[in-house]
């Protein structure tokens, strides 16, 4: 059975990728929501994180940690968002396995607050009761 074409799963150009792995690869995103936004894709086309085989998800955290470190260097942020969509309904837009690795910057927005609670606007903004 043919499986739809999946931007992921075509060979990826050299020009935006920072890293290749056995299992994944990390690539600046080509449409980055701040500077040195960065994907983890592994090469294998599943969908969800948690149908990623163990060393899939040995690799793939590494290759966060190595992506940060070359985001660090070139562009030097002041905090992170890293997450991962998992579901239409949770925002995936391509049905291909890839975590981001979000750099962030003082004033960036105007209150980061929350930091990946905002996916719900609404519950973005808490307040801790004692």
């Amino acid at each position: 059975m043919d499986q739809p074409a999946c931007r992921f799963c075509r060979p990826r150009s050299s020009d935006n990728t920072l890293i290749r792995g056995e299992y994944a690869s990390a690539h600046w995103d080509r449409h980055p929501v701040n500077p040195g936004h960065t994907l983890v894709i592994p090469y294998r086309h599943f969908s969800s994180y948690f149908d990623a085989t163990a060393e899939e998800k040995r690799e793939i955290w590494e290759l966060v940690d190595r992506a940060r470190e070359i985001i660090d260097r070139e562009h030097q942020p002041d905090g992170y968002n890293v997450g991962i969509n998992i579901g239409e309904h949770a925002g995936q837009s391509i049905m291909h396995l890839h975590v981001h690795i979000i750099p962030r910057y003082k004033g960036d927005v105007e209150n980061p607050k929350g930091g990946v609670r905002s996916v719900i606007p609404a519950r973005q903004k808490y307040v801790i009761q004692e």
